[in-house]
């Protein structure tokens, strides 16, 4: 399989354990390993104590599949496959479902996943650019024009990712409905599901709504629970699964462990760890209104309504690239420039996840004041 570097985390790895402030990360805080610990049940505390460090069920464990089941109307624990992480469900998923002959829809900008996984395995892909201008609105109509006679997947990231966007929950049953009239799959990437500003804007997850439709989720983006690597993908269609699976045995096999186990916990205290995110995520949303208030000279945002991240637009004459490169050398403060998603807009992505934010925004604040000025 040749695939292309993954820019996004290529960038990353260059930066991320070297700079004093994420101002892009995507994760919010992440928790520290005693606090989740302090919130283990009596059987997960026993499960912990007990735990041997052999291999585990390639599917996952049985009681962390029932809990993920749990987290969904529809979903029976058997329709339920646990990965390393988000990004290895992607792999499986998109590795397994699609070919040379397939195309597949991606929305864009995205995890540069959602769409490479499916090109390195052959298919063609269009992808669906959503634009700063309309609001990051995702136009139906354009969908409808992009699919073919052998479109097999529409793959989507509500809340998007970087823009923090949500469309109407009219446009779930629209998606839908697409896919099935077409005879095609829903792939629908919900990792910052439960982080909806006002929870009445909430989607249902995909699965739930149809057939022709599967969920992928972790434990990262909405719990503070990254470094677990446990995500998962769910479906109806148990030959699907067992694609999905087969793939696996290519990849990891199966999870960790510990891992399993601490997501167990994780997924358990919910409620908590996730009361604990939109706490800090709301904290900062309010300090960064004023942000872009005071600053507007130089940089805007539609503002998110999910999500830990957003995606602001630098004024013209302020190269992303250079911009960013320049901020992470006098302040030590990372923003990700677009050109990583491939986007040629002038933006950056801003995570708004951390308790560090209004350290990070006073370093990219002193730098405006200057580099701005002297432009």
């Amino acid at each position: 399989m040749e695939i292309a570097d993954f820019e996004l985390e290529r960038y990353f790895a260059r930066w991320e354990f070297d700079v004093d402030h994420l101002l892009c990360a995507s994760d919010p805080e992440p928790v520290p390993m005693g606090e989740l610990l302090g919130m283990a049940d009596r059987e997960t505390e026993r499960l912990w104590a007990d735990l041997r460090l052999g291999y585990t069920e390639s599917a996952g464990h049985p009681l962390l599949r029932a809990e993920i089941a749990r987290t969904y109307r529809t979903v029976d624990p058997d329709q339920v496959l646990v990965c390393s992480g988000a990004q290895e469900a992607i792999f499986v998923v998109l590795g397994a479902m699609l070919g040379p002959g397939d195309h597949a829809v991606v929305v864009w900008p995205s995890y540069q996943s959602l769409h490479e996984v499916a090109r390195a395995a052959g298919a063609e892909v269009t992808l669906l650019p959503l634009e700063h201008d309309q609001g990051w609105a995702l136009d139906l109509d354009r969908l409808r024009a992009a699919m073919r006679t052998t479109t097999r997947a529409v793959v989507v990231n509500f809340p998007h990712s970087p823009t923090g966007t949500l469309p109407p929950r009219s446009t779930l049953d629209a998606l839908v409905g697409l896919v099935e009239e077409r005879g095609a799959w829903l792939v629908s990437d919900e990792v910052y599901r439960l982080l909806e500003l006002d929870p009445a804007e909430r989607w249902p997850a995909a699965v739930d709504r149809s057939r022709r439709a599967l969920s992928i989720g972790v434990m990262t983006k909405a719990f503070g629970l990254g470094g677990l690597r446990i995500g998962w993908v769910v479906s109806h269609d148990q030959e699907l699964l067992g694609r999905f699976a087969a793939r696996k045995d290519y990849t990891t096999i199966c999870n960790s462990a510990p891992s399993e186990i601490l997501a167990l916990i994780g997924l358990r205290a919910a409620d908590r760890l996730l009361e604990r995110t939109m706490g800090i995520v709301r904290s900062n949303l309010r300090q960064l209104d004023d942000f872009f208030t005071q600053q507007s000279g130089w940089i805007e945002w539609v503002r998110p309504r999910a999500s830990t991240v957003g995606f602001p637009r630098l004024r013209a004459d302020l190269d992303a690239d250079a911009f960013t490169a320049a901020l992470v050398e006098a302040e030590r403060v990372l923003l990700l420039p677009g050109s990583v998603f491939g986007h040629p807009g002038n933006h950056v992505r801003l995570g708004f996840g951390r308790r560090d934010l209004p350290d990070a925004l006073a370093g990219l604040t002193r730098f405006a004041g200057s580099h701005v000025a002297a432009r």
